[in-house]
């Protein structure tokens, strides 16, 4: 029981096992919440005109954060930042955080300024299919959303900090935090505002959650903070070099919710059917790939920073292995799953079951991409911990590029269930490039990858799921009447039970070291997780 209390200690110093155990419960716990935020926007809103424009209104803010190394912040930074102290420079360590801080928020709060200033401009490009009264609320929101980016930015880099110290307890809730203010904004000034009220809570949600959080967590380890805008300090440099490449590519990763949102905007709806869909795939890549990937990226650091390339590469492909292999077998579940899922997740109020068959097929088809998603995220991360941005952005600049033509072919041919197949192809050709950029720079070998493994998850993936779909069929889904709730939750349990029969007698009969693999911890594949684990069982290993 002490072990478990110190687990959750905000100054507990995490081993790359249990960073990634606390990561996963709490994003795990975050979207728990983000559902009962979009069952709330369904509820009220539904998938119509307003909340196409309400989602839409996430994009422009997005791209501020993007363009500014907002998302690129905490990752190069913890580079730069992990190596110092490696190094036991802790002072020159302090000052780059303060002049990253400094000067990259004076150059973001411009930014917002004129992004403000401009807002309609983008909205009328951006969004053609909108009628005059989207537009304008659109507009609206946008300019409620854009000074997050602020509270966003400043969060991510002292988040980064924090990470730094293998502290992920205040991190870790920053997006609870930020979903609790979303839907507190609906509830409480719903009446008033109307969708406006979600964006609003937004805003509070971005200073509570990723900015307060991280910042009080940052105070309790001493981590100091004077404005400084030396520009010439070799560090910042360092990190602008780092990370102009992430500021002027354009990732997938990111640009595949604009593009989602560019084709749909001229059906009314399309917007937030896709958003729904999206946004409930988007719990298992958090929990698979961004908690894993946020857990790993400091230990893959001090690995690399340490020189011990090989436990480097090791450790990356252990990681995706774990994934990949987890994600196929997830994957079969939630194809299974998609139309009882989503109609027991939204359909309520204004959120109809001709709505729900529709999302339904959205999720379907995303689902096919969980471990790529997942994998890719990893890859990305390897080299960030070499201190490569350039190779990986530039890489993955080309393939947005390439991807463009996809998404128009396939949206002109089969409508806007041909955007989520050229998100899965689009991804997928992200996932090839960096695993293969990886191998070529000779940083982690693809022969090294544990293949047979993958493939005795991927066999009983497809088995269980076909099973499981089939078995599915014996409970039809009522349309109407409180029955449609008790149809959903026997439709539910019969996959989940079929597929969890399935996948144990498959893993079984194919004698898979997965079930082993995933409760191990396997300490020597981490660095510094040895002598962690050391300190925590002699009860040291904090900060005070």
């Amino acid at each position: 029981m002490t072990k478990l209390l110190r687990f959750f200690r905000p100054s507990h110093q995490h081993t790359a096992f249990s960073a990634t155990l606390l990561l996963m419960g709490t994003v795990m716990l975050s979207r728990v919440i983000g559902y009962v935020r979009e069952a709330y926007i369904a509820y009220a809103f539904g998938a119509g005109p307003q909340t196409d424009a309400y989602v839409a209104a996430f994009t422009l803010p997005d791209w501020l954060n993007y363009i500014v190394a907002g998302g690129a912040a905490s990752i190069t930074f913890i580079s730069i930042y992990t190596r110092f102290l490696a190094e036991k420079r802790d002072a020159e360590a302090q000052k780059t955080f303060s002049i990253v801080i400094t000067v990259m928020t004076a150059v973001l709060m411009v930014g917002t300024i004129v992004t403000e200033i401009f807002t309609p401009q983008f909205v009328r490009w951006m969004f053609r299919g909108f009628s005059p009264a989207q537009l304008e609320l659109c507009v609206h929101l946008t300019r409620i959303l854009l000074p997050a980016q602020i509270f966003f930015y400043v969060g991510g880099v002292v988040s980064a900090v924090l990470l730094s110290h293998r502290l992920f307890l205040f991190p870790a809730f920053g997006p609870l935090l930020y979903n609790i203010c979303i839907i507190l904004g609906g509830v409480v000034g719903g009446h008033r505002f109307g969708i406006a009220s979600l964006a609003y809570g937004a805003l509070a949600g971005s200073f509570v959650g990723p900015f307060l959080a991280s910042v009080i967590g940052a105070a309790r380890i001493g981590t100091g903070y004077r404005p400084s805008f030396d520009i010439t300090n070799p560090a910042f440099r360092e990190w602008v070099q780092l990370s102009v490449p992430l500021m002027l590519g354009v990732s997938l990763v990111t640009a595949d919710d604009w593009i989602l949102r560019h084709y749909a905007s001229s059906g009314v709806g399309d917007i937030a059917r896709l958003n729904y869909a999206k946004r409930l795939f988007a719990v298992p890549i958090a929990v698979l790939g961004q908690a894993t990937g946020q857990a790993s990226l400091p230990f893959f650091a001090r690995l690399f920073n340490e020189k011990r390339l090989k436990d480097f590469a090791d450790t990356v492909n252990d990681s995706v292995y774990r994934v990949s292999a987890a994600s196929f077998l997830a994957t079969a579940w939630m194809m299974a799953a998609a139309l009882p899922l989503i109609d027991l997740v939204y359909r309520r109020g204004r959120f109809l079951f001709s709505d729900t068959q529709t999302t339904a097929v959205y999720f379907f088809w995303f689902s096919l991409s969980l471990a790529l998603w997942s994998a890719q995220g990893l890859y990305a991360r390897a080299f960030y911990a070499a201190g490569d941005t350039f190779t990986p952005m530039a890489a993955v600049t080309i393939i947005t590029g390439a991807s463009l033509p996809i998404y128009s072919i396939l949206f002109h041919s089969f409508g806007v269930v041909g955007l989520a197949f050229a998100s899965d192809i689009g991804i997928g050709l992200n996932l090839l490039a960096l695993a293969w950029l990886l191998h070529y720079r000779k940083l982690v070998a693809l022969g090294e990858l544990r293949w047979g493994e993958l493939g005795k998850s991927a066999l009983t993936a497809v088995i269980a799921g076909a099973v499981s779909f089939e078995v599915a069929k014996v409970v039809p889904l009522s349309i109407s009447g409180l029955g449609s709730r008790v149809a959903d939750g026997l439709r539910l349990g019969l996959i989940s039970i079929t597929w969890a029969a399935a996948v144990a007698g498959g893993l079984w009969l194919l004698r898979s070291e997965l079930p082993a693999d995933l409760r191990r911890r396997r300490v020597a594949a981490y660095p510094a997780v040895a002598g962690a684990q050391a300190e925590e069982t002699r009860g040291a290993g904090t900060q005070p």
